[in-house]
């Protein structure tokens, strides 16, 4: 039987294409891992926030209240990586042409605009705002809060309760403040709101998480989308308030009120970013007592 011979120049053109096979196929395993980039060493994938239908990427909602001016709130949103900016319909300018605009810094088409009753401490005064919001914009993904005080801020929740179940009626889709006790964030949910939003701690104190365990409890009983509105100081709270499993931050005094906004709503990014991730991750077991990274037996 006659020998099967290879050209010489086939052969080097077979070995090239194979080369140039392995290099394509590392860039397609290299673009398939930059794809799943938010997904475990075990595989498991995270899923985007969805709250009312509508999808996000962040998982950092920032304030429009309490910097220098729109320009550095509009440089903090875009350090923060926010999609979502909540607005105060009572305080913020959204239609005088003839003072600064809120939508002349920060693109509606960009960013989507939360209503807000912040300043309304009946609720009367809550739904008045909300069905005024959504006559001037068309705004029907609203946040409801219902003040109790004005030294502590607390939700005043019977009027929280009677307000939201007018403004559901009404046909709006509700995230609400409200304080850290399960028995009414469940309420909130069974009532049809879509997402819930206990304190951390007193608005604008930037204490932390004053009692993680409550916020835990919420996090596990919910079906909705939780966010821990307010209390937020320093990058550490956001990190600690995803951990226990909340959805999503909700913040304003500790960027607005840091010594450089724009840094601190970068370092709020990466805050939510990591804890997102250690709580996907599982935390290792807390121990009474120590236990040695590598094996004390057989020790020379």
């Amino acid at each position: 039987m006659d020998e099967i011979t290879t050209p010489p120049n086939h052969k080097a053109k077979g070995h090239k294409a194979r080369e140039d096979e392995k290099k394509q196929g590392k860039k397609r395993q290299s673009k398939e891992k930059g794809d799943k980039s938010n997904m475990t060493a075990t595989g498991f994938a995270d899923t985007p926030l969805r709250i009312a239908g509508r999808v996000f990427s962040s998982r950092l909602i920032i304030g429009t209240g309490k910097y220098a001016d729109y320009a550095q709130n509009a440089a903090a949103a875009e350090a923060a990586g926010a999609e979502i900016v909540t607005v105060a319909v009572r305080r913020v300018n959204l239609s005088d042409p003839k003072q600064p605009m809120l939508v002349d810094y920060l693109d509606p088409k960009k960013y989507t605009y939360l209503p807000n009753t912040a300043g309304c401490f009946t609720g009367e005064e809550a739904v008045r705002t909300l069905r005024l919001a959504r006559e001037a914009g068309g705004w029907d993904l609203v946040k409801l809060e219902v003040l109790g005080d004005e030294k502590t801020l607390y939700p005043n929740m019977p009027e929280t309760l009677r307000a939201a179940e007018l403004l559901l009626k009404d046909g709006f889709q509700l995230m609400v403040y409200c304080n850290d006790d399960p028995i009414a964030a469940k309420t909130l949910e069974n009532m049809g709101c879509c997402a819930i939003m206990p304190l951390g701690a007193p608005i604008g104190s930037g204490l932390g998480v004053q009692n993680p365990v409550n916020i835990r409890l919420i996090v596990e009983q919910a079906q909705v989308p939780v966010l821990v509105d307010a209390g937020v100081g320093t990058a550490s709270d956001a990190a600690i308030a995803m951990e226990l499993g909340c959805d999503a931050v909700l913040m304003n005094t500790a960027i607005a009120e840091a010594k450089d906004p724009v840094l601190m709503a970068k370092a709020m990014k990466h805050a939510v970013i990591a804890g997102r991730q250690a709580y996907l991750a599982g935390r290792m077991a807390k121990k009474q007592y120590a236990d040695p990274s590598s094996p004390l037996a057989g020790l020379i």
